[in-house]
């Protein structure tokens, strides 16, 4: 009704018919010339799948990644590499307490050998020596607690310090416990020589 009646307009609004379409609509029921393609045709080609074919070979990769990893972190503890450590052992401020605890003496690393010494001493029939060897447990073990007090004293106040920002919680337990194995034995291995400043 509101066609233009020019005869451009009129070609523009009427379809152009090509040999690649045909005049009329498909009907749904006519066959269309071909097979339907099977599903895994229409897909293409599987890929391969990246994991394990069994269960086997994935608990055999699993047992070969865990013992890759361990074995880092045990080159890790030997060479003290911040990035293999365990999660325990890794930070600014565990660092600090190794080396702190490293760089001195302290009486709890003693306290093994001192055990043996007293337990060899107990064990002897003589009485003055079993007193003897009672005295030197108590002994030891105030020796042991006033070194421990002093050096998680300085260890906190170090801390506080140098990192006032980082997480400070279990330091110091950490350092104490450390304190507690003989220096050629803590893992990971000592990185500062005694008296040297960490």
């Amino acid at each position: 009704m509101f066609r233009s009646r020019s005869t451009k307009a009129g070609q523009a609004d009427s379809p152009q018919v090509t040999a690649a379409e045909p005049k009329q609509p498909r009907d749904p029921q006519a066959p269309k010339g071909r097979p339907t393609p099977k599903r895994n045709e229409a897909r293409g080609p599987r890929r391969p799948v990246a994991g394990p074919q069994s269960r086997k070979d994935a608990v055999k990769r699993q047992r070969e990644a865990r013992r890759a990893a361990l074995a880092k972190q045990r080159e890790a503890l030997a060479s003290g590499d911040e990035r293999y450590l365990p999660a325990r052992d890794k930070g600014p401020v565990r660092r600090l307490a190794r080396d702190f605890v490293d760089s001195r003496f302290s009486v709890a690393e003693f306290f093994l050998p001192m055990a043996v010494i007293i337990l060899v001493l107990s064990m002897l029939p003589s009485l003055q020596l079993k007193n003897i060897s009672l005295l030197l447990w108590l002994v030891v073990i105030l020796l042991i607690i006033v070194d421990s007090i002093g050096i998680s004293v300085r260890l906190k106040k170090k801390i506080r310090e140098r990192y006032p920002d980082e997480n400070r919680r279990g330091a110091v337990a950490y350092a104490l416990m450390r304190t507690l194995q003989m220096r050629r034995m803590r893992l990971p291995k000592p990185q500062v020589a005694r008296g040297e400043k960490p």
